[in-house]
This record gives C-alpha cells, structure tokens and sequence, in this order.
C-alpha cells in the first residue's frame, strides 16, 4: 500500500495542477486532493493483505488453547473467501479508504508543503535535512489525523459486531472516550 499510494502521488498531483508556470507551485489543496486519491486507489489494491492482517492479529489476543482459524496468511486468504466470497477480502474497504485516505492526505500533502516552506523560509537545498525535517513533521500529523479512523477500521475488519462506520465510532466513543481512538498512539 505505501509503496502504490507513494509512487502514485507526484503523476497524480501534477495531474490535478493542470498548467502550471514554470515555478508555480501546486496549492495545498492540489496536494490534499493528490494524497486522498493515491491513498484510496492504494488501498483499494491492498485491502485483502490488510483485512488478513486484521484478522490474524485479533486471532493473537485468542485465549490460549482456543484454536486459531487461519494458520498461515496465505491460507487466510483462501479462507475467507470460501467463506466470505471473494468480495469478502475487501471487507471494511469502505472505513479502510477513508483511514488511508486521511493518512496519505495528511502525510504526503504535509511533506510537500513543509518541505517547500523549509526551504523557503531556511532558504536551504532540497538535502536530505530538509527531507528528514520534513518527513518527521508530516509522519506525526498523519499519525495524529489517522489514529481515529484507523482504530474504527481495525475494529470493523477484526469484527463482525460493527458494520457501520458511524456506528463503530459512536461505539467506540461511548466505551472508550475520546481517547479510546488513540490506543497505541
């Protein structure tokens, strides 16, 4: 997913920029626009690989000596979609393209923007301080802007009982708190 949504973004934002003047650099909302659409296209791809691990990663807080389901990530995969139909690897896809749509959109939109002001303002080159500064910034934001949805995602894929995004958040709000959407932040 990362690799897609990443390699994706710079064709699609220059896409969305139309034409520009030598120069002119894409608004931030060019960058937002990018970020959520490589974040969707990307994890629309991905999503069976993510719901398999959901899912085996639930099967990890099982009771000991309650069997496990699915014994390998591969036949987790077949698994499912014997029971599930195929359409059933793409379970969640729906909560899983607006959490990877948040998180590439703040990610990828923030690293660009924070890297052009950098340089900017510091009147520094495109060096690899100005990448790390940049890349550090925008991972923290992603991660700030994305813990809530993906905590609603892992719930809805690692379980049967939420169906409905706006159900599992009220849920998850109502036993958690506010801050029930930042567990393993």
């Amino acid at each position: 997913f990362g690799g897609l949504r990443i390699g994706m973004y710079e064709p699609v934002r220059n896409f969305y920029m139309g034409d520009l003047k030598p120069g002119e650099d894409p608004s931030i909302l060019v960058k937002i626009a990018a970020g959520v659409t490589t974040g969707a296209l990307g994890i629309t791809v991905a999503n069976p690989t993510d719901l398999v691990k959901v899912r085996m990663q639930a099967e990890g807080t099982l009771p000991e000596g309650v069997p496990k389901k699915y014994p390998s990530a591969v036949s987790a995969y077949g698994i499912i979609a014997k029971e599930e139909g195929v359409l059933g690897l793409w379970r969640g896809l729906g909560p899983n393209i607006v959490r990877n749509s948040v998180v590439s959109a703040a990610e990828l939109a923030s690293y660009d923007q924070i890297q052009q002001t950098w340089m900017t303002v510091f009147g520094t080159a495109d060096t690899a301080v100005t990448h790390s500064a940049a890349a550090l910034c925008a991972g923290l934001l992603a991660v700030a802007v994305g813990s809530p949805v993906g905590v609603v995602k892992s719930r809805m894929m690692g379980s049967s009982e939420y169906t409905e995004m706006l159900c599992c958040f009220a849920k998850t709000f109502k036993s958690d708190g506010p801050l029930g959407f930042y567990q393993g932040f």
